[in-house]
């Protein structure tokens, strides 16, 4: 995509709140057939993504210190924005039926040694590139860094360790288009692809702007579907139709044998108090988890298609399943304590849950 548009991506990293859609109950320990681990044998008795959140005990449960990280954004930045309570941090995630293991940065480096990592979506992979940024440089604070913004990309580079972490900004991961009309989201057009090849790991996500509405916060005019130009569509079908765009680029121009693929899981939000039995609540003010290990509302609409797409890809992607753990935590959102005072019930605090996303990704490549 063209500057234009990278920059229109950053101008409005802070989104309309998302919109929540009707849902049905589910359990930490469900049987509901998904596909977390599609492409990789999962572990005998062990799922990732199936647990509970507990309290981390020990003395010093945090990976980094928000002050200290020189990557980390004032938007996700909650403590610098007066958030007085602790206890979120202090939430561990543990698997019912195997023991994560604990993240190092330094062996993180040591292991991806000459590699280049590039996560490739929408401001929750911002949420997590930093998230991951951080951890690794809290291990090795006096590693010598280069930090740089470009076109849409921005990179952290541990020169000592040749490791290159990146972050490739574009929300609906098909393309924006510019036409006699205005700006076109392209449904079946990935041009900015070149950029995601010769990666060692690939982390993608989408989702959290394709319910946005008006011209300004959704980024584009119309939508080009096939050969139909629209000015609105069903954005669930919409959502299936870019994704599968995505996974067949994925299958036509990626080599699993040298990139490992992954999908982020759909991040949920906490707008409507009444999904976890408090109609009267947001996030806002929240300071502890839902107690699981069910959650009364169901998983969000958009999981069904991310499922539906990676079953039907000829190429193995690692799902990192991170929505039911994430619906549970209510309570680590920015909400009020953020550059822009708003309440934001989308993104998350860092420290805080993106850490773990970044946890379990890190256990995935490793165990």
């Amino acid at each position: 995509m063209g500057s234009n548009v990278h920059n229109l991506f950053f101008l409005f990293l802070f989104s309309l709140p998302l919109l929540v859609m009707s849902m049905h109950q589910v359990t930490a320990k469900s049987s509901k057939k998904v596909i977390p681990l599609r492409g990789r044998k999962q572990l005998t008795n062990c799922n990732l993504f199936y647990g509970s959140w507990v309290i981390d005990n020990s003395s010093n449960p945090l990976l980094y210190d928000s002050s200290t990280c020189p990557f980390l954004e004032p938007q996700f930045d909650c403590k610098k924005f007066g958030r007085p309570d602790t206890e979120y941090l202090r939430y561990s995630w543990k698997p019912d039926s195997c023991s994560l293991p604990r993240f190092n940065g330094e062996d993180f480096l040591n292991k991806w040694k000459g590699k280049k990592i590039m996560f490739v979506g929408d401001s929750l992979s911002l949420n997590m590139w930093e998230s991951l940024s951080c951890m690794i440089h809290a291990s090795v604070p006096n590693a010598v860094t280069t930090f740089s913004k470009r076109e849409g990309i921005a990179t952290v580079i541990f020169k000592d360790y040749g490791v290159t972490i990146q972050l490739y900004r574009t929300p609906y991961l098909v393309d924006i288009i510019k036409e006699d009309v205005g700006n076109v989201l392209t449904l079946d057009s990935i041009k900015a692809g070149n950029t995601w090849l010769d990666k060692d790991i690939l982390i993608f996500n989408s989702w959290h702007w394709w319910i946005h509405t008006g011209v300004e916060s959704q980024g584009w005019d119309y939508i080009r579907d096939g050969p139909n130009l629209v000015k609105n569509m069903d954005r669930l079908d919409a959502f299936y139709k870019g994704l599968t765009t995505w996974a067949n680029w994925v299958d036509a121009n990626v080599d699993p044998t040298k990139t490992k693929l992954f999908f982020q899981g759909i991040s949920p939000t906490h707008y409507l108090g009444a999904d976890w039995n408090e109609p009267k609540s947001t996030c806002s003010g929240e300071v502890e988890p839902v107690v699981g290990p069910t959650y009364p509302s169901p998983l969000p609409p958009p999981t069904d298609v991310v499922n539906r797409v990676l079953k039907n890809m000829k190429k193995q992607v690692y799902l990192l399943d991170i929505t039911l753990l994430s619906q549970l935590r209510k309570d680590a959102h920015p909400s009020i304590y953020t550059k822009d005072h708003g309440n934001d019930c989308s993104h998350w605090c860092l420290p805080g849950l993106p850490d773990t996303w970044n946890i379990l990704l890190n256990a995935a490549l490793i165990m």
